[in-house]
């Protein structure tokens, strides 16, 4: 399954990427000479108007080749000939093309893989619908971020159950979630259950409050190992997918929440952590990763991770309407795209370890673990590893989409004289040492994990 799901995750998300600048090309007049699903020598293909079609060696990217956009490096990874002759110019060359047209055909593959990451959100919310907990159980309530008015909501046990909320009955937990954001500001009372009680509180009248209001309350879930990063301290002590925390170097740990805050205290210790695994217990030592958080108001932390995911249990879908869906898919693409800057941002900075970066196979155990998981986890893995995929061409790296965004905004700031061919192949020659350096760390990381080191 890891290895088809891997070719599906590839092949759909390059071809979604490729026929961006494709489709660009055409409706700008711009000669296609070439269609490749991956790199290197052709394996096979076909011929339809002037354009070759192809499957190519190296599952690891693709390209459009294009009249008027010859480059040495490009040659190479195609597997073709750098001392062919070169072809006699052409109103349909990349290169006679004015800025806005070649700009417009260089950023539709980062363009198309965002359109299918919404699209891929929309879809899920529209014939699935909203996930939520099919729970009113509290799981932990953060005191810190509590906005003005709402502090007796810190009194609340874990454990407890919402049964209503101003008088109207709640029956999962988006529910609770709606009645907190969009309820009328003012006084509402909440009404709970083991214990029975109610409190009292006054619904915040900016959104930012109420965001923070809804931010502040989570739902109960169990703790348990849910996904495991690949690399991770969870990947290299061994633990499974399934697994059932009971306890963390001896204290016991009540639920998620409770496990996430014992973890984040301990940064780089060795803990030993007890669990269940069909119905045996056990226990397994890991050493956990130091990394550095920033908290709400701008100050950093360092905090203890481990690298896994709660399980999905209990999860449902609350039906919406397909107004609400295109607005859902917008939220979560943004969202997505929020945390993939962010992880860059802390790679950057080294906020987060080198040993973070993965190659294929780490997108592979990803692609097999989601894929397992089901129809919906496989598809929103989809949309985030798209998302990630234009993020990442957009790097301003020559031979990368962001390398060539780079030498149009030359040219457009020298007044349409852009760099030589000369200086051209000198930088895509810089950029695709780079990219091979950068596929040999994440290769590397992936071969030393693959070894326990």
């Amino acid at each position: 399954m890891t290895v088809l799901a891997t070719v599906i995750v590839l092949g759909v998300l390059i071809f979604v990427h490729e026929l961006g600048h494709f489709w660009a090309a055409k409706a700008v007049g711009i000669e296609v000479q070439r269609f490749s699903i991956g790199l290197g020598p052709r394996l096979f293909g076909f011929n339809r108007g002037e354009t070759e079609y192809v499957i190519s060696a190296i599952p690891l990217g693709g390209y459009v080749k294009m009249g008027g956009m010859d480059d040495e490096v490009m040659e190479r990874i195609e597997g073709g000939d750098v001392n062919a002759r070169p072809r006699e110019p052409s109103d349909r060359d990349f290169d006679s093309k004015p800025i806005w047209a070649r700009t417009l055909v260089i950023s539709a593959g980062v363009i198309m893989n965002m359109i299918f990451a919404f699209g891929v959100y929309v879809f899920l919310a529209a014939n699935y619908g909203i996930q939520v907990y099919d729970s009113t159980r509290i799981g932990m309530v953060d005191d810190s971020s509590l906005p003005p008015g709402t502090e007796a909501l810190g009194s609340i046990e874990p454990g407890s159950r919402v049964v209503a909320i101003g008088g109207e009955a709640v029956a999962h937990w988006g529910d609770v979630e709606t009645r907190l954001y969009e309820g009328d500001p003012g006084p509402v009372t909440i009404d709970l259950v083991e214990p029975q009680r109610s409190v009292e509180i006054r619904v915040p009248v900016t959104q930012a409050e109420r965001l923070a209001l809804v931010s502040s309350v989570a739902v109960w879930l169990e703790a348990g190992v849910g996904f495991i990063a690949p690399g991770s301290p969870a990947d290299r002590s061994g633990l499974e997918v399934g697994d059932r925390i009971l306890a963390v170097s001896g204290q016991p740990t009540v639920n998620w929440w409770a496990f996430v805050d014992q973890i984040e205290r301990r940064p780089g210790q060795r803990v030993q952590l007890s669990i269940e695994r069909d119905g045996s217990a056990l226990t397994r030592n890991v050493t956990l990763d130091e990394e550095v958080d920033r908290r709400a108001d701008g100050s950093t932390v360092s905090v203890g991770k481990i690298g896994i995911s709660p399980p999905s249990i209990g999860l449902t879908y609350d039906q919406i309407g397909l107004g609400e869906a295109l607005e859902t898919g917008y939220r979560e693409t943004v969202a997505v795209t929020g945390l993939i800057l962010g992880f860059l941002r802390d790679l950057v900075t080294l906020n987060v370890s080198p040993r973070s970066v993965g190659s294929i196979v780490t997108i592979g155990e990803f692609s097999g673990q989601a894929a397992a998981a089901g129809v919906d986890t496989f598809l929103r893995f989809m949309a985030l590893f798209s998302v990630n995929l234009a993020i990442l061409n957009l790097l301003p790296i020559p031979v990368l989409d962001g390398g060539h965004l780079v030498f149009l905004a030359i040219e457009a700031v020298r007044g349409g004289r852009g760099l030589s061919i000369e200086q051209k192949l000198k930088w895509s020659n810089v950029g695709f040492l780079i990219i091979v350096g950068i596929m040999l760390w994440a290769l590397s990381n992936d071969f030393l994990r693959l070894f326990g080191l």
